[in-house]
């Protein structure tokens, strides 16, 4: 009897885990989403490095995380501050992400990261490494929208269905396209990734709710993991949408967006489109956690 769904592997590219959370993840009680990020090494001990650039209080965010991985345990957790550019070309710190199993960015401001660490030695090195399939690049909120090539990075929610107001620019290119939105439930995100696919139907918005995220494998296989909701919108197949035709700040219409929603144990394939069950998941047998 043939699988629900077959995965063709001739055509995947070498890449590592990505695993990009929606913010607000628990800290404090089962660290599900920590746990399963950790998971993913199969080592006894696990190198971790968190690179707080996002943040302005690196010191206080950096702590969060030193408390949580310490009660999963098996781990040795450096914490990167890196809040200038001549920090991201400091050779002590191009090594330790050479040496790390997991890399983890925090949240904050998503321009932090690119401005900071766009074309640094330590994102070079850190690409380099993920798409080797060396080791494994997380992200929480703004760590997690700074992932994709594309990249969003303000636009008042409420007014996000009026062309113009979503701000975007490159991310660092981990993952094609796709755009990453954090917060996406609870922040009322949807109309920010609506504009974002009329304006580009070849790219997939990807919304992520907190304590929610995916995991990626091979560059285009999510898997949803975490306590709640990812949104998913497919323009590929629009048919008709005013945004070329309107001016800054007036409405969009669109017709025939495609949304998808998934939740832990469920899965999206990015290069067929394809939206994927748990049978079809365990078909696959690419993750472990």
């Amino acid at each position: 009897m043939a699988h629900p769904y077959e995965l063709d592997l001739s055509e995947s590219k070498k890449h590592g885990i990505l695993v990009a959370v929606g913010g607000n993840e628990d800290k404090k009680h089962n660290l599900q989403i920590l746990r399963t990020i950790q998971s993913l090494v199969k080592k006894e001990k696990v190198s971790i490095e968190v690179i707080t650039t996002a943040s302005e209080i690196p010191e206080e965010v950096g702590q969060l995380y030193v408390k949580a991985f310490a009660k999963i345990g098996h781990n040795e957790l450096g914490l990167m501050h890196i809040p200038t550019r001549d920090l991201a070309e400091d050779p002590s710190n191009v090594q330790r992400v050479k040496k790390a199993d997991i890399i983890f960015f925090t949240g904050g401001d998503q321009l932090r990261i690119t401005s900071i660490l766009g074309g640094s030695s330590v994102l070079n090195v850190i690409k380099e490494r993920y798409n080797e399939g060396d080791c494994i690049v997380a992200g929480t909120s703004a760590g997690a929208s700074a992932m994709s090539e594309t990249m969003i990075y303000g636009g008042d929610s409420t007014e996000a269905i009026l062309k113009g107001t979503v701000h975007m620019t490159a991310g660092i290119g981990l993952i094609d396209n796709v755009v990453i939105d954090s917060h996406f439930i609870k922040r009322g995100r949807f109309s920010r990734l609506v504009q974002i696919v009329s304006t580009n139907p070849g790219l997939i918005g990807l919304g992520l709710g907190e304590d929610t995220g995916v995991v990626v494998e091979r560059g285009h296989i999510l898997k949803a993991i975490g306590s709640g909701l990812v949104v998913i919108l497919d323009g590929q197949r629009i048919r008709y949408s005013n945004i070329a035709n309107i001016k800054d700040g007036e409405a969009i219409a669109v017709e025939n967006i495609h949304i998808h929603t998934i939740v832990s144990g469920h899965g999206y394939d990015l290069k067929l489109r394809k939206y994927l069950k748990p049978q079809d998941m365990e078909s696959l047998n690419l993750f472990s956690p």
